[in-house]
């Protein structure tokens, strides 16, 4: 799998020293904006996340339960709740109820403010 890195100077060499030997780094940025200007032949790109504190990053006042983050990775894989909702062998309306608890429990308005918080804090990866 080729990646591109996207962080600090600090932060993709702590990255780089962990990634296992099948990882091939296709490019190396600072910022989102940068990856996507630049037009690297990479499967993915990989955010790392800043060792420093970050308002955004406190731990949430309720946790995810496992099958809140089994739905919010299927929602960062942009899924709609009906392909969730049979992935997982549950309703649409229950998939409707996780994303919903899902938005709630990180403070987004949106599936997709969901998705970017939860990249941010971790949670899920893209």
């Amino acid at each position: 799998m080729h990646v591109v890195l996207i962080g600090s100077g600090e932060e993709r060499a702590r990255l780089r020293a962990v990634l296992p030997e099948d990882i091939v780094i296709a490019g190396e940025v600072s910022t989102l904006a940068e990856a996507r200007a630049d037009d690297h032949r990479a499967d993915a790109w990989l955010l790392v996340p800043s060792r420093r504190r970050d308002p955004t990053m406190a731990t949430l006042p309720e946790p995810l339960t496992p099958r809140e983050r089994e739905v919010l990775e299927l929602v960062a894989e942009g899924l709609p709740n009906k392909t969730i909702a049979a992935r997982l062998a549950i309703s649409d309306q229950t998939a409707k109820f996780h994303v919903a608890s899902i938005c709630g429990k990180l403070g987004a308005s949106n599936r997709t403010e969901a998705v970017r918080i939860a990249l941010s804090r971790g949670l899920v990866t893209i």
